[in-house]
């Protein structure tokens, strides 16, 4: 058994990174209509959510006011998905006749999601939120501080992404932190 903290970390960065490549692959072929089933859903829940997962937050960090999280977290969740929900992001977004011009949205992959203990929830919230809605995978990192409560936010989004069709492993969160996890999940 392994008892390095900084090894276990490092694993943990590499195993989520290969299930969510995996999780990619299928979530990289999904159409508009899947896309914004699952982002709608979560943005709901976090908004749901967004008081239990602020309080959380603040006792844990000890930083901000339970109140301005919870606003933040609502934004995060309601007003992010808002100015993006019309937005194309599966197959050809813009076409320009004139000069036979077309864009096609293809997603990157798996995305690393540096968060900060500051407003660790509603980072979460929006990186989780623009991230899928690209098609793509996520895995958040969240600072030592603040890793209760990102991995709190992070499983929610994954669990209400999950039971509305996107493939386990697109979301997932680091609970062993270390700097050299971290890096890991970069690298």
């Amino acid at each position: 058994m392994i008892v390095d903290k900084d090894l276990v970390s490092i694993q943990e960065a590499r195993d989520l990174t290969v299930q969510a490549y995996q999780a990619w692959k299928v979530w990289s072929h999904a159409s508009q209509e899947q896309v914004d089933k699952v982002c709608s859903a979560m943005a709901e829940a976090a908004f749901a959510a967004s008081e239990r997962l602020a309080r959380l937050a603040h006792e844990e960090t000890g930083y901000g006011v339970a109140l301005h999280k919870k606003l933040k977290n609502e934004f995060a969740a309601r007003g992010v998905w808002n100015s993006i929900k019309d937005l194309k992001t599966v197959g050809v977004v813009r076409v320009d006749a004139a000069r036979k011009l077309y864009e096609i949205a293809w997603p990157m992959g798996v995305i690393a999601a540096l968060t900060p203990s500051t407003n660790p929830t509603s980072t979460v919230i929006y990186k989780i939120l623009i991230a899928v809605k690209a098609r793509n995978a996520i895995v958040v990192a969240p600072h030592p501080s603040a890793a209760k409560c990102s991995y709190e936010a992070a499983a929610l989004m994954a669990n209400v992404a999950q039971e509305n069709g996107a493939p386990q492993g697109l979301i997932a969160c680091l609970q062993k932190i270390s700097p050299p996890g971290t890096q890991e999940l970069m690298s």
